[in-house]
């Protein structure tokens, strides 16, 4: 349990950096002298970064020991955040960004398949929900804790907090994962890497997971003005329903690792059709502020319930090569959030309105279904087995 504590405390840190940047953002932009929506090429910088150089750095250090390249990262991490936080202007700020984000995509894709390893096979979800929940709680405690010293001392402050919290991560991860975790085998080839990505466990996990970002995000992007001006909630109320919509992520999380140890698929198919119905509930109250809010709070317990046992799908039928797969799986949610808040700025300059965003996010959790369902069909009649791993030097 306690290597798992050290990879999750730097998945805290590396989640924190990610998102405190909207926190501190006008800050940001003044102390860069930029506007705020060109200071917010830091936040879509950030998500390319993971998207694009993740799984470039995944391939490229796979020969690594993985212990090694987790504190390299962590160590990347660290050196980053004081990097950005004595930053003299915005261009070498974003490049800052996009260098941790890198690291980011990495760390993630490796930790993870580290995470499954260091546990028993009933158990790997709840290891990949431990690791996914450093995000969420990062969320709930990270971004609030670090916008909030960004407003006393100012947002350079902030930085230099996220740096002393990869000293702590990396001081981790040195004292408590094993030295033997096991490295990326020199035997697996590219052509090996790539050719896991055709089964279709774990393709059409993919295609799940971009309809599960679309129906997350094609929403909370844009969740504060449709509590304001559909819901009619008082601005002061937002961040109590942020921060409960964290709560019921982090509570999701864990749930979706005991089910996704319990029974993968099945449990994966019933949370898509809930995240489905729960968004058309979300349309059906928007306009009445409790029901709306308990809505929420729900509907983001649901999100990373759903998320845990598609990540622990793909690493499971991509163990003997796992390092191109695990290194998307950061990389794809971050594709998705792209895509899922482009789709829902093209629906809302069309004049649909912020009410008309759960639908469109429904319609892709039934898309989801769908997949799913053909997905579960497809290796039952199959009857494949999911690859052993391969074997750590």
């Amino acid at each position: 349990m306690l290597p798992l504590i050290a990879l999750f405390i730097a998945a805290f840190a590396f989640g924190t950096t990610e998102f405190v940047i909207a926190g501190v953002l006008p800050q940001v932009a003044n102390g860069l002298g930029v506007s705020i929506p060109t200071a917010g090429f830091l936040v879509s910088g950030y998500a390319g970064g993971i998207a694009v150089g993740g799984p470039l750095l995944a391939l490229a250090t796979k020969r690594l020991s993985r212990k090694a390249l987790l504190l390299g990262l962590t160590a990347a991490f660290t050196i980053g955040q004081a990097a950005c936080a004595l930053a003299p202007d915005f261009a070498s700020m974003l490049l800052l960004r996009i260098a941790v984000a890198v690291a980011h995509g990495a760390y993630f894709g490796v930790a993870m398949v580290v995470a499954v390893g260091l546990v028993r096979e009933d158990q790997r979800g709840m290891a990949v929900a431990l690791i996914l929940s450093g995000l969420t709680v990062s969320n709930v405690i990270g971004v609030p804790a670090g916008t909030a010293i960004g407003n006393i001392w100012g947002w350079r402050s902030t930085f230099w907090v996220m740096c002393a919290l990869g000293v702590a991560a990396f001081a981790a991860i040195s004292a408590l994962l094993p030295r033997k975790t096991g490295s990326s085998s020199p035997s697996v080839s590219l052509g090996s890497e790539v050719r896991v990505l055709a089964r279709q466990q774990v393709w059409t996990s993919l295609i799940i997971m971009l309809m599960l970002m679309i129906g997350q995000f094609g929403l909370f992007t844009y969740i504060t003005p449709t509590l304001l001006e559909v819901t009619g909630l008082d601005e002061k109320w937002i961040p109590w329903v942020l921060l409960l919509n964290g709560v019921g992520a982090t509570i999701g999380v864990f749930v979706g690792g005991r089910l996704a140890d319990w029974k993968l698929m099945p449990s994966l198919i019933a949370m898509l059709f809930l995240q489905a119905v729960m968004l058309a509930l979300i349309y059906a109250v928007s306009p009445y502020p409790l029901p709306m809010v308990t809505a929420i709070i729900i509907w983001g317990g649901l999100n990373f319930a759903t998320g845990t046992p598609i990540q622990t799908r793909i690493l499971t039928w991509t163990a003997d090569a796992s390092n191109l797969a695990s290194s998307l799986i950061p990389s794809g949610f971050n594709v998705g959030i792209a895509l899922a808040a482009s789709l829902g700025a093209a629906m809302l300059n069309a004049g649909y309105g912020y009410r008309s965003l759960p639908v469109v996010g429904a319609i892709a959790m039934l898309v989801a279904v769908a997949v799913a369902i053909a997905s579960h069909v497809w290796e039952w009649r199959s009857r494949a087995a999911p690859p052993l791993p391969t074997a750590a030097e």
